[in-house]
């Protein structure tokens, strides 16, 4: 297996590994693993395995989950499909972390395309750890203990007539995680907020931070937009252009991403497996 690093701060390519032996080679599965701890997504050309295969390896990280919304293939539960051919609007154009309206959010993913158009469709993921490393020391003490809500319904459920919004955010009501989270694997900390589904801050209006009520409201909202931008950094990010065959696997806790809505009316078929994390700390 040969590494390949693609930019300073996140992303390699991976050649001479196929992931569906992978999946049944601890030892291969292993060195992937510690690569992706150390790059924070990994990208495969050229990888011509099953569905079985693509969920049997996305298995060896852990349980996969389903999508209240996307749905999952029958007949590989835990695959979801996200297919775009037919319709201009996209969920995946803003940065985000999969699963955040999860009280646990995704450890990671596994995404190969099907099928791509010929010019467009890239793909961006971002180092959140980074992206909080960089921040003034005034600010990382302004959110070292900040908790910020994250919901489902905002995003998903903005395109549902008002009873299936409604619907969905009762069976997925709204979740707090820490605006600073420590990864559990490597101990790192990084940013743990995005604009595809965080909304506000749950303990921003203490003394420290509100002294009249214009600190109140939009002292939160500029705070939490300007934490939401970090994503957006050049410097963080790593940017992929799809072939078919390609396999990007991400760690889901210390990166964004976004997918680029810049192909209609080409078709983009991809297809991912989604791993279940754990309560972030």
């Amino acid at each position: 297996m040969k590494i390949r690093p693609i930019t300073p701060a996140i992303g390699a390519e991976v050649s001479q590994a196929e992931l569906g032996a992978a999946s049944r080679d601890p030892a291969l599965f292993a060195a992937i693993k510690a690569a992706l701890l150390q790059h924070k997504v990994l990208f495969f050309r050229g990888q011509h395995i099953t569905r079985a295969e693509h969920v049997a390896f996305a298995r060896c990280f852990g349980e996969l989950e389903d999508h209240p919304v996307a749905g999952c293939d029958p007949e590989h539960p835990g695959l979801v499909r996200i297919y775009r051919s037919d319709n201009p609007h996209s969920y995946e154009n803003t940065y985000h972390c999969d699963g955040l309206w999860r009280d646990r959010p995704a450890m990671g993913a596994v995404l190969r395309c099907i099928e791509c158009p010929a010019i467009g469709g890239d793909t961006i993921w971002v180092n959140m750890v980074r992206a909080y490393e960089e921040l003034p020391d005034e600010i990382k003490h302004r959110i070292a203990r900040l908790r910020a809500k994250a919901s489902i319904e905002h995003t998903f459920g903005a395109v549902m007539e008002p009873e299936a919004r409604a619907r969905l955010a009762r069976e997925h009501p709204p979740v707090e995680h820490p605006v600073v989270r420590t990864h559990p694997e490597t101990g790192e900390k990084l940013l743990f907020v995005g604009a595809g589904f965080s909304t506000h801050f749950v303990n921003y209006s203490t003394p420290e931070n509100v002294r009249h009520g214009i600190d109140k409201a939009p002292g939160a909202a500029l705070l939490l937009n300007y934490l939401i931008g970090r994503a957006s950094i050049p410097e963080y990010q790593v940017r992929w252009s799809w072939q078919p065959g390609d396999v990007v696997v991400w760690d889901n806790r210390s990166t964004q991403h976004y997918a680029l809505n810049d192909y209609f009316p080409a078709p983009r078929k991809m297809e991912r497996a989604g791993i279940v994390g754990d309560i972030p700390y």
